[in-house]
């Protein structure tokens, strides 16, 4: 019985995918439930499991566009599994001596050809090279004994710099579905919104000091899940976000949509690029819960498990460029959402304090806002407020009780 695979549907939204890697090859025999490809959608890169055991016929290639409900491939179920070990070649089993072969007749005398040195340029191609002002050296010949022919001449491009003797070579690879995708939004983004950033700064020492201090109990007792910075960002960012609830709205055509939920989208890096997962209602969630949840949302990233539906949705996006060193940047809105803070590195800078030049551990945070909907007050108000509450922890994030805060 031959069995048709079908392409099927990641989401609702989703009419074609992009077949990226074959996983088999064309006449494997493939277990049921095996993955045998992997499609990319403008959302994610989705594992094709196969639907029944047998011999595989591929029916697309990769790189193509194939549309959700078509036919990729074709699985014989009614075939055999082959055996663990094929047999030897007939041919290997046993050497054959060869006949003796009869002595070839001489061959008549050739005329002597031209011969001409390396390098030495036709008539016709040295002609050009002039006009091109390209010395015969720089010209490789594919003509006869390395002469440089017309061709060689009129394909010659004038050297750009002082040859070293280096590789120049250009690869041309296409994008997978979901780069273009994102490509297509950051353009759009960039062309369709009124997208200004502001930016402030903020003095990391006290978070520091609570990490140090109550890290290692931390991670003990919640089955180690550590205590990072993104709980700290993102308790400070659904903090903001009550207060200034303009930068948790989207628009929608000629009206705004207002949430009274943060579903924070929180940019994390996976094999297939950059991917923005969703932490929903995380106003609710606890230290425990943001940092369980970001580190199951970040692990199903790096082993190609995350699925439209966990990055569907959000309603403001965190970013952390720290990470690679980034020391500012001007984050682009995720659209549709209308705000995304910008995390950078931290770096011990001197800074005056009470009077007096201190050293502490600075992070510089930037805020991409779409100006239709957020005013500047709504935007610097929100941004000083998340940096108010990353430099008072305690009272504005703990409720001036670390401990219960932290759950231990």
């Amino acid at each position: 019985m031959i069995l048709e695979m079908k392409v099927p549907s990641p989401g609702e939204s989703i009419k074609e995918v992009e077949i990226a890697t074959w996983l088999v090859k064309d006449g494997d025999y493939v277990e049921k439930d095996q993955a045998i490809a992997e499609v990319d959608s403008d959302k994610a890169t989705l594992e094709l499991p196969a639907e029944a055991s047998g011999i595989i016929t591929l029916k697309a290639e990769e790189g193509d566009a194939v549309a959700v409900g078509a036919v990729v491939c074709h699985i014989d179920t009614s075939a055999a599994k082959p055996s663990g070990s094929a047999p030897a070649p007939a041919a290997a089993t046993a050497p054959v001596a060869e006949a003796p072969k009869a002595a070839p007749a001489p061959a008549a005398p050739a005329a002597p050809a031209a011969t001409y040195a390396t390098g030495t340029p036709s008539p016709a191609a040295k002609k050009i090279l002039d006009e091109k002002n390209i010395a015969p050296a720089a010209v490789t010949g594919t003509g006869k004994g390395g002469r440089i022919t017309k061709d060689d001449a009129v394909n010659a491009v004038p050297s750009m710099g002082t040859p070293t003797g280096g590789s120049r070579g250009v690869e041309r690879t296409k994008l997978s579905m979901l780069r273009r995708k994102v490509a297509e939004r950051l353009v759009a983004a960039k062309n369709e919104t009124a997208m200004l950033t502001t930016f402030n700064e903020v003095n990391m020492t006290p978070i520091n000091q609570l990490r140090n201090e109550y890290k290692d109990a931390f991670k003990a007792k919640h089955g180690g899940v550590g205590l990072g910075y993104m709980s700290f960002f993102t308790k400070a960012v659904t903090r903001a976000l009550e207060l200034f609830p303009d930068v948790n709205s989207m628009m929608d055509g000629d009206h705004k949509l207002g949430f009274d939920f943060c579903d924070i989208s929180i940019a994390v890096s996976g094999p297939k690029g950059l991917m923005v997962p969703v932490v929903r209602n995380a106003e609710n969630l606890t230290f425990r819960g943001i940092e369980a949840e970001i580190k199951r949302l970040a692990l199903r990233a790096r082993d190609g498990q995350i699925t439209v539906d966990d990055m569907t949705g959000g309603t403001f996006t965190i970013t952390n460029g720290g990470v690679f060193g980034s020391m500012l940047s001007t984050p682009i809105i995720n659209p549709p959402q209308s705000g995304i803070l910008g995390m950078h590195n931290i770096i011990e800078r001197p800074i005056a304090v009470n009077g007096k030049v201190e050293i502490h551990p600075m992070m510089y945070i930037a805020l991409s806002y779409d100006h239709r909907i957020i005013d500047g007050r709504e935007s610097v108000g929100f941004l000083v407020a998340v940096k108010e509450a990353l430099e008072n922890p305690v009272e504005l994030l703990c409720g001036g009780n670390p401990k219960k805060a932290f759950e231990l």
